[in-house]
């Protein structure tokens, strides 16, 4: 059975729908407001709500971090990558804390999770770089200072 289509014969040809793509292109391309910014030279306005780069807390420095696994756990994600260890005083502390920034998705979970409030997401958002870097727990504590 042969079902005859509704649509009248000039829009099955997709030119008005072409021409009203182009019209709204040459439309936006001459008239409307320029946002290509020049940077480094100029640089964007962020809110104060920004999340941009991680780094630890530490107070006496000593990281807050007691390796509880919550951040890994609550990652959508799975960037952060923790190895425990304890010491004399039986306290666990990250051997290992690595975080992945070109797969994290700056959701700030990992923030929120944390019951010690040792993982912030601070407003720096200059994280261009040449190649692939996992930051480590020694990057992320040299970090609060720029914050």
């Amino acid at each position: 059975m042969l079902v005859k289509s509704k649509t009248p014969l000039f829009q099955r040809f997709y030119l008005v729908e072409i021409v009203k793509g182009l019209a709204i292109t040459m439309k936006q391309m001459l008239f409307g407001k320029k946002v290509t910014i020049q940077y480094p030279e100029e640089r964007r306005n962020y809110s104060e709500r920004f999340r941009g780069m991680h780094y630890i807390k530490a107070t006496n420095g000593v990281e807050n971090c007691t390796a509880c696994m919550l951040c890994p756990t609550v990652c959508p994600a799975e960037c952060i990558h923790i190895e425990a260890g304890e010491r004399p005083d039986k306290e666990k502390y990250p051997v290992k804390f690595e975080i992945d920034v070109l797969r994290c998705c700056f959701c700030g979970m990992c923030e929120e999770a944390c019951p010690k409030d040792a993982i912030k997401l601070s407003t720096i958002y200059e994280m261009s770089q040449q190649k692939r870097t996992v930051y480590d727990k020694d990057f992320l504590l040299e970090q609060r200072g720029n914050k």
